[in-house]
């Protein structure tokens, strides 16, 4: 791994988040307990570790344990700029969008670039888009 790769702590729904996320990118989800890392500083089936594989995003999550502060996002983007095929983004775009706020519709800018906004139903915000045409 050369890039780097958001590591967030969620209050108690990391397994729900990652496997949003494997829907929406179309990853596979590696999920660990804290049972199997022999953890005792939360419930068992709690994340100790769980990250997308074999796809397109990187991430890795857990659950915050303890008093370990829950990830929150302000003032930082993901951005997706360029990653994919324009329908692939827009895809994403709209599987993001899923009960989360679309902070900026995605659309053709007067440069000629497309990309929106979105904040997702677990806080991230991203930044999606892509240059020229708007259909592949």
């Amino acid at each position: 791994m050369t890039d780097p790769t958001p590591y967030l702590r969620f209050p108690g729904t990391a397994r729900e988040a990652l496997t949003f996320y494997g829907q929406v990118f179309g990853c596979a989800v590696q999920l660990h307990t804290f049972a199997e890392f022999n953890r005792t500083d939360g419930p068992g089936d709690a994340i100790a570790h769980g990250y997308l594989a074999d796809g397109p995003v990187a991430l890795f999550a857990c659950d915050a344990a303890g008093d370990e502060p829950a990830f929150r996002c302000e003032g930082m983007m993901l951005a997706l700029l360029g990653s994919a095929r324009a329908s692939t983004l827009r895809r994403w775009f709209s599987g993001l969008s899923d009960g989360g706020r679309v902070v900026d519709d995605l659309q053709r800018r007067p440069w000629g670039a497309s990309d929106g906004q979105v904040i997702d139903r677990y806080g991230l915000h991203w930044l999606i888009g892509f240059e020229g045409e708007d259909s592949d």
